[in-house]
């Protein structure tokens, strides 16, 4: 799939375009021949497309009326997306309505949509209504907090080193909101939403990478100095803007955003001396100003061919820098350190050839291949078709993303079902 700009259809000033990823909520399998429909959501009797999901639980992208891209540049009045109403009918399965998918022109939106079977279901329609991105929409600002962490006993932080967790457990509401559930979230997944929700896809690449680290090392610092559960939490972070960062359960992320994740997940921020991700605050950076990144103020300086790591420094510091965590959790092996392509050999082919032809039983469109430990073409063809599926470049080569998009999709198909709510 690719990030160019998709040319509007000539009734259109501008356009985007939406995918619809369908799958169980239980056993992660694609749901095919899923009926899902697109609506506008001012009028959502009116039917803009019908479409089909294929074997792997995809829809076609389709193109889409989108706003002047010129209004996701600067703060503006006119909203910078359009927002779209998606409803999904599959035989086995509760019906799934989702209200407020958002669409940037010129980018590939793709919204997932997990659908509970029959009998597991309490029987009523699941809708997700996803609110105003936080760049348009009203949010409370942060609270200000130091940026290195200790423990007021003893002074020291809580955990020996940095580690990717597997998953992180978000609290849609307020920390003390008893009511509010809890949802356990995919740590790349949770980041690609955050940064979805916090800032907009059409934004310079610089921009969007610096975005990504401070989210990261955000989130980091959270994990870390475990701070919800010290304080008798049961939960990792709140989705709530005043205390943390912006989560919205069932929202779409965007393409670009979803790979370059893939690319840096395990960086973070640091400072020397310090062994902690550093607790990088942000904020919006025309209604409200803070002591740290300003998002608006982000894009500007990557407009002007700042890279990420100037656009950091710029804001946190000259002795800020990117920072690698020591293990990732969750995963069968660690990515061996350069690519697997045409001509490797080993355990770690082997290995990666026995996790793809076990994710082909979940989505046959992956090629099946012969677990010898040999990368030739046909297991060439099966990464390539694994990456068309998961939204990586289809190169047929096992890069770092590959590895570890692999690495997740294998842990998720292999198991009976993921936590709950």
């Amino acid at each position: 799939m690719s990030d160019l700009f998709y040319a509007a259809r000539e009734e259109d000033a501008f356009a985007g375009t939406l995918q619809i990823n369908v799958t169980s909520s239980v056993g992660y399998f694609p749901v095919p021949g899923a009926a899902v429909t697109i609506a506008d959501s001012a009028s959502p009797e009116n039917i803009l497309e019908r479409l089909t999901t294929d074997e792997s639980g995809q829809t076609s992208p389709v193109l889409l009326q989108a706003p002047d891209p010129a209004y996701s540049q600067s703060p503006s009045h006119p909203r910078p997306y359009t927002d779209y109403t998606v409803e999904v009918q599959a035989e086995g399965y509760e019906p799934v309505r989702v209200t407020g998918s958002e669409l940037l022109p010129g980018q590939l939106s793709l919204q997932p949509v997990s659908m509970t079977p029959l009998e597991i279901s309490d029987a009523t329609e699941e809708d997700i209504s996803i609110p105003d991105h936080t760049l348009y929409g009203e949010y409370p600002p942060k609270i200000p907090e130091a940026e290195i962490k200790t423990d007021p006993e003893t002074g020291e932080i809580v955990l020996s080193r940095v580690v990717i967790p597997e998953y992180v457990i978000v609290h849609d509401g307020l920390p003390d909101d008893a009511g509010a559930p809890n949802y356990y979230v995919r740590y790349k997944d949770y980041i690609k939403n955050v940064v979805s929700s916090e800032i907009y896809a059409t934004w310079p690449e610089s921009t969007i990478y610096a975005n990504i680290l401070a989210i990261q090392s955000f989130t980091l610092n959270r994990v870390y100095t475990e701070w919800y559960r010290a304080r008798g939490y049961n939960f990792t972070i709140t989705s709530s803007t005043a205390y943390d960062q912006k989560f919205i359960y069932g929202r779409n992320i965007y393409s670009n955003i979803d790979r370059l994740v893939d690319s840096v997940f395990a960086n973070y921020l640091s400072r020397p001396g310090v062994r902690q991700p550093i607790f990088t605050s942000y904020c919006d950076g025309d209604r409200v100003s803070c002591q740290g990144l300003s998002q608006w103020g982000s894009k500007y300086l990557g407009d002007q061919g700042y890279s990420a790591i100037e656009i950091l420094r710029y804001y946190y510091g000259n002795n800020m820098y990117i920072n690698t965590a020591e293990a990732i959790s969750g995963v069968p092996s660690s990515w061996p350190g350069y690519d697997l392509t045409v001509g490797s050999s080993g355990a770690k082919v082997r290995q990666m050839q026995e996790q793809l032809n076990r994710i082909s039983r979940n989505f046959p469109a992956v090629v099946k291949t012969t677990a010898d430990g040999v990368f030739g073409p046909r297991t060439a063809d099966s990464v390539r078709s694994f990456q068309k599926i998961f939204n990586l470049p289809a190169t047929g080569v096992a890069d770092y993303p590959t590895w570890y998009q692999i690495s997740n999709i294998y842990v998720a198909v292999t198991r009976i079902s993921e936590p709950g709510t």
